[in-house]
């Protein structure tokens, strides 16, 4: 990934506004290439990451962090090289059985997810995937709905990591457990909605082992000279494919020996 900024303090600010609203308005909006062909990643993260602050200068909270496109079929799909990550604020947050609420997003899809919980700090680079099961404190299910703001899900990898990596609500629940008791790779996860069978998947969708995707989070954080904290929860990215979630849906996603997380569309 490029180290250098194609682009001013100005147009990063631009740009940041021009995504923010985009999420908080749902208005679908136009790459970020389009308009700017020549910003590097470190441009379109230091979007993200100026949004990330006007957030919490408002008084929100960043309550996790999440990977995305972590799965070869995603990446191959999408033409991109690597993953990419974003942020979860507070009010992305839903209760387990809860209810989200479609007039909030634009054209959400949901994701069956296993969330890492750290007990130590882990900073890049050269973070592995032996430093990361020794920095875990437990694992848990959780279920990201991915709402991308581009219209007709038109976008390239760097328009991805300016709109926060599609981020918008997330769902954890289920039981926890620690990393020893479960063979995570072998993980198996059926996504049912409305009592029908829309995915199934197993952890090692997740760049092999999912925390793989853990350790490339704290690489790339490394690369801007910031640290996972201890007690990070970390969304690791998608075991199944995203699927399309309409108004009315309800949705049941079972994980093997970790219990279930519900929710309904309205």
């Amino acid at each position: 990934m490029e180290n250098t900024n194609k682009l001013t303090k100005a147009q990063i600010d631009e740009l940041a506004t021009y995504c923010e609203d985009a999420e908080l308005k749902q208005q679908e909006i136009t790459k970020v290439t389009d308009k700017y062909p020549d910003m590097t990643y470190r441009d379109a993260f230091d979007v993200q990451w100026e949004v990330r602050r006007r957030k919490v200068a408002r008084g929100h909270k960043v309550v996790g962090m999440k990977m995305g496109l972590t799965s070869w079929a995603k990446m191959a799909q999408m033409g991109v090289e690597q993953p990419c990550y974003g942020y979860l604020a507070d009010y992305f947050s839903v209760p387990e059985g809860g209810e989200i609420k479609m007039d909030e997003l634009i054209h959400p899809k949901i994701e069956a997810e296993i969330a890492f919980v750290t007990k130590a700090p882990l900073k890049g680079p050269g973070i592995h995937i032996g430093d990361v099961l020794r920095a875990t404190d437990f694992i848990i299910p959780a279920v990201e709905v991915i709402d991308s703001r581009y219209k007709d899900f038109k976008f390239d990898l760097k328009s991805v990591i300016a709109d926060n990596s599609s981020s918008s609500r997330f769902i954890t629940g289920g039981r926890m457990a620690l990393l020893e008791d479960v063979d995570i790779k072998n993980l198996g996860v059926v996504m049912e909605i409305n009592g029908e069978i829309v995915a199934t998947g197993a952890g090692a969708a997740v760049l092999g082992h999912p925390a793989a995707s853990v350790a490339m989070l704290a690489n790339m954080m490394g690369e801007r000279g910031e640290e996972i904290p201890a007690g990070t929860f970390i969304m690791t990215g998608g075991i199944t494919a995203a699927v399309t979630v309409n108004r009315g849906d309800s949705i049941n996603i079972r994980y093997q020996d970790l219990g279930s997380i519900t929710a309904k569309f309205i």
